[in-house]
């Protein structure tokens, strides 16, 4: 029983947050459009997606963008950003939808 629950406080420890989590977001798009992602599920740029080091796939979290207050709720289906402190990679709709044309300073909600 012991052993069971320093596995379960083991786990809610190492569970990934993004509750109040910023820094830089990226976007990816016409390159890898139809690629596989790291779910397995076809890269979709006009999609409401983007990658995450951590959060679990599914996951649904709000970015929003620093600079000029817009929001976007995304869909974690890929892993990255994989450059420097880049936090999110966003697909080029999501990216889009809150004035990111290259790299952005946002924060990040889980929804």
């Amino acid at each position: 029983m012991a052993v069971l629950s320093s596995f379960t406080i083991s786990g809610a420890e190492a569970a990934p947050k993004a509750a109040g989590q910023s820094g830089a977001a990226s976007w990816y798009g016409p390159g890898f459009h139809g690629r596989l992602t790291a779910n397995g599920e076809r890269f979709n740029t006009h999609a409401l997606t983007a990658a995450h080091r951590t959060l679990p796939f599914g996951a649904q979290v709000r970015v929003t963008n620093k600079s000029n207050g817009r929001s976007v709720v995304v869909r974690i289906n890929d892993r990255g950003p994989f450059v420097g402190d880049r936090v999110i990679d966003l697909s080029k709709a999501s990216a889009r939808a809150i004035g990111v044309s290259g790299v952005a300073k946002v924060s990040l909600t889980r929804v």
